[in-house]
């Protein structure tokens, strides 16, 4: 998966933003506001990750789990929580909406410039290097854009 393809999901979230305040408790407890944020966070938390990771302790123990939805090319719904520090906050601004789109964007384009065991430790899946990145953050933020579309139908 390319940075192309990271982008333009980046960018249909940002599109999304005009319907933040959508919600319907059918599809999600939470409203499109939420489902951006967190996505924003994920993306932003995981390049931070990465920039500050240590090549050298990187070891390839990526889960049977991982493996399975990175073949199939999505995530359940409801199955997973959210970790604190990905929560969005009780009131989510516009304002900040755009400052973490744009901190995104810039994160995003540097993956590519970051050593190729540079990594993050997901709860589920273990140690995610650059060369699965791109994948996990599209397959994740993929997820909650068809959350988004459902609650705006």
């Amino acid at each position: 998966m390319s940075l192309q393809k990271l982008t333009t999901t980046l960018n249909t979230l940002e599109y999304h933003i005009k319907n933040q305040e959508a919600n319907n408790k059918a599809i999600s407890k939470e409203n499109v506001a939420w489902h951006i944020d967190h996505s924003l966070k994920v993306i932003n938390n995981v390049c931070n990750a990465l920039k500050t990771s240590d090549p050298s302790t990187y070891s390839n123990n990526f889960s049977v789990l991982g493996k399975v939805f990175f073949t199939l090319g999505f995530f359940p719904r409801g199955k997973a929580k959210a970790p604190k520090h990905v929560k969005p906050p009780e009131v989510i601004l516009k304002e900040d909406l755009i400052v973490q789109i744009k901190e995104a964007k810039s994160n995003i384009s540097k993956i590519t410039d970051l050593d190729t065991n540079a990594y993050f430790k997901h709860p589920l899946f273990g140690h995610v290097n650059t060369k699965r990145v791109y994948r996990f953050l599209i397959l994740h933020t993929t997820h909650h854009l068809k959350i988004i579309n459902d609650i705006i139908k």
